[in-house]
């Protein structure tokens, strides 16, 4: 599950109409997907479903009120369908990127105030690149994250990890 939108904007002065387009994006879909996809696996009693949440699904960023609030709910729906698909054989796992450089993010990467303070606040010191998200899908899909149930793993480049 990997849909999400974003509208900046100070509460405020958010619109309803873009609060719940955000929330229709993020959380809803992924509801949706999931117990879908979780209909047809139970008959199997296997099967994997990640859900990508982001690293504003635990902290907060001025302006990114609704974004924040579906990607802190995905992140809880995820670890709330590990607990009732685990006796299933089914796993459900999120990944919560940080800052990568996609069409969502070219307005912020654009903003040199932005660029400058995240990539001297991330420790590696750069953007990730969403080549970098690809390989954790595969983990996170495969037997080899079998025992893996119910966890974000986050892969922001330190950015959560430094003050």
């Amino acid at each position: 599950n990997n849909a999400g939108i974003a509208r900046r904007a100070p509460v405020p002065e958010l619109s309803s109409e873009a609060w719940r387009d955000v929330m229709r994006t993020n959380l809803d879909a992924a509801f949706y997907t999931g117990r879908a996809a979780a209909r047809a696996m139970m008959p199997r009693r296997s099967g994997r479903i990640v859900n990508v949440c982001s690293v504003l699904s635990d902290v907060a960023r001025a302006g990114t009120a609704a974004y924040t609030t579906s990607k802190g709910a995905l992140k809880m729906l995820t670890k709330s369908m590990a607990v009732e698909l685990g006796p299933h054989g089914i796993t459900v796992n999120g990944i919560a990127p940080g800052y990568f450089r996609t069409e969502m993010t070219d307005g912020l990467a654009a903003d040199t105030a932005f660029d400058a303070w995240l990539t001297h606040r991330v420790p590696l010191r750069r953007w990730g690149r969403p080549e970098e998200i690809a390989p954790v899908a595969v983990f996170l899909a495969s037997d080899a994250s079998s025992f893996v149930n119910g966890h974000l793993l986050v892969v922001d480049g330190g950015l959560t990890s430094s003050v």
